[in-house]
């Protein structure tokens, strides 16, 4: 009998955690585990497709804030009786307080994992965490730096584990020389420009500005310096306004939220973070499985994953304003060097199927109560 399992997650947008629900559901074992998932956010939707042609059956439990989406607890025990759901697990903070509700209720066993930091979470939040969380039968912390924030804010009240996030190489490998021209091209970027870019959640904790300052810097000395910021979110406007306010609207691309980011890893030869804080990013795995060339503050969980100046360079969170001359600095030997560092860092270390096999173990441990 197949092991039923439900993810339950505030949005199936294009955030990191959200990422990860198709990628591994690509590799779990289909014949021993089904798999299903809820979500609050309905225009939040970009994994949906992905997840559905995986084989994941998808609800929208249409929540448009955080009092409503606890507010659905009976129906998400509703929904667990009548699919015979043995296990859950929770993504989130608010996703994991309502799964944990639904734990006191009705005793289903509950997995939470957890993707950042206790200290960057806002009050309320803060304080519903260390309220809950022996309200669930673990914890998977997706860093060291994670798990000790855990046991340092809640300390060891239920039982936990740090389980590395991990990337598809299989799938996110460098697309042919002739696709990336074709690409460039498309896009009105030279054959022969350097690309630095990043995926991400246009929020505070990117510093996306900061990001544009450093290039800006660097770009005043190289002509050639072309950038790529892909994403979306909430601080849209402000960037537009920065990349215009210093007259990067040229030199700068922003094409907005995109579903298949490899056509667009493979045009950047270096991929730059300015993070104040990260648990452990898929979007920079997946850019080191890409070959990119780091550049990075050491915010979170990314000091587990970089070998300074080996698979990228790193400057503290403090000091991202040093990212300028690195970037300045770097040759076309060392982004070659670093990014077959960063790619074979990745397969060795943080390979998504040994996360999912670790995931499918502790899936059978937990739903028979051991």
């Amino acid at each position: 009998m197949k092991i039923k399992v439900l993810h339950v997650i505030k949005s199936l947008g294009r955030g990191g955690a959200e990422m990860l629900l198709p990628e591994t559901l690509a590799l779990h074992n289909k014949n021993q585990f089904e798999f299903h998932y809820i979500y609050f956010l309905p225009w939040k939707d970009q994994m949906v497709e992905s997840i559905e042609r995986e084989g994941g059956a998808i609800t929208c439990f249409n929540a448009s804030n955080n009092i409503k989406l606890i507010a659905k607890r009976s129906e998400l025990v509703q929904y667990v009786k009548q699919n015979g759901i043995q296990l859950i697990h929770a993504h989130l903070p608010w996703a994991g307080f309502l799964s944990r509700l639904v734990n006191k209720l009705n005793g289903i066993p509950v997995i939470y994992t957890e993707h950042n930091k206790q200290e960057r979470y806002h009050k309320i939040t803060f304080a519903l965490n260390k309220i809950t969380f022996p309200w669930q039968n673990k914890v998977l912390a997706v860093s060291g730096d994670v798990h000790e924030s855990i046991l340092k804010n809640i300390g060891e009240r239920t039982k936990i584990e740090t389980l590395l996030n991990g990337v598809n190489t299989d799938k996110f490998k460098r697309l042919p020389i002739e696709v990336q021209k074709s690409f460039r091209q498309e896009h009105g970027i030279p054959e022969s420009a350097l690309v630095v870019g990043t995926v991400a959640v246009f929020r505070f904790q990117k510093r996306l500005k900061e990001w544009m300052e450093v290039f800006s810097e660097a770009a005043k000395s190289n002509p050639n310096l072309y950038g790529v910021i892909v994403g979306d979110g909430p601080l849209k406007d402000e960037l537009l306004e920065e990349r215009k306010r210093l007259g990067l609207e040229d030199r700068i691309l922003m094409p907005g939220l995109q579903i298949n980011t490899r056509d667009w890893f493979s045009i950047m030869d270096i991929f730059m973070m300015t993070s104040v804080f990260e648990g452990l990013p898929i979007a920079l795995l997946e850019a080191m499985s890409m070959e990119c060339a780091v550049l990075t503050t050491d915010a979170g969980g990314i000091k587990e994953v970089i070998e300074a100046d080996e698979s990228g360079v790193m400057v503290s969170v403090d000091n991202w304003s040093q990212l300028s001359n690195s970037l300045k600095d770097i040759n076309t030997s060392q982004i070659e060097k670093l990014g077959k560092n960063a790619r074979q860092r990745v397969i060795d270390h943080f390979s998504l199927n040994n996360m999912v096999s670790r995931l499918e173990q502790i899936y059978k441990e937990e739903s028979n109560g051991n």
